[in-house]
């Protein structure tokens, strides 16, 4: 059984940072792509960043490049999104996904976690 564990989430002033994991059981990081994406109370689900064996890290708005950062320890089965200069429109639920290969629509990818919460207070 595929599961993936989102973690790593809380409430932080703009200016921060948060280290968000996803957690990959079931499932081989040389063999599927993660990606990131997040939720906003009242807007689409939108894809953040992905990462995958083959051609590495890609990111989605520019509003994220230069300030997030994602990364793979396969040893540990577990891909990380670093954030930071934290803004309060980053505030959303970040949920972490599993796909063949990275995309940015939702729809590529088959397996998801189940989110954890990112509050940015100004």
């Amino acid at each position: 059984e595929v599961q993936l564990q989102a973690s790593g989430g809380g409430l932080v002033e703009a200016g921060g940072s948060l280290r968000l994991s996803c957690v990959a059981s079931g499932l081989s990081l040389s063999d599927y792509a993660i990606g990131w994406f997040r939720q906003a109370p009242g807007k689409e689900r939108e894809g953040v960043s992905c990462i995958s064996p083959s051609d590495g890290p890609t990111y989605y708005p520019d509003s994220v490049k230069g300030r997030f950062t994602i990364s793979s320890d396969n040893a540990k089965n577990t891909v990380y999104l670093q954030m930071n200069s934290l803004k309060p429109e980053d505030t959303a639920v970040y949920y972490c996904a599993a796909t063949d290969y990275c995309g940015y629509g939702s729809e590529w990818y088959e397996y998801w976690g189940q989110g954890t919460q990112v509050t940015v207070s100004s």
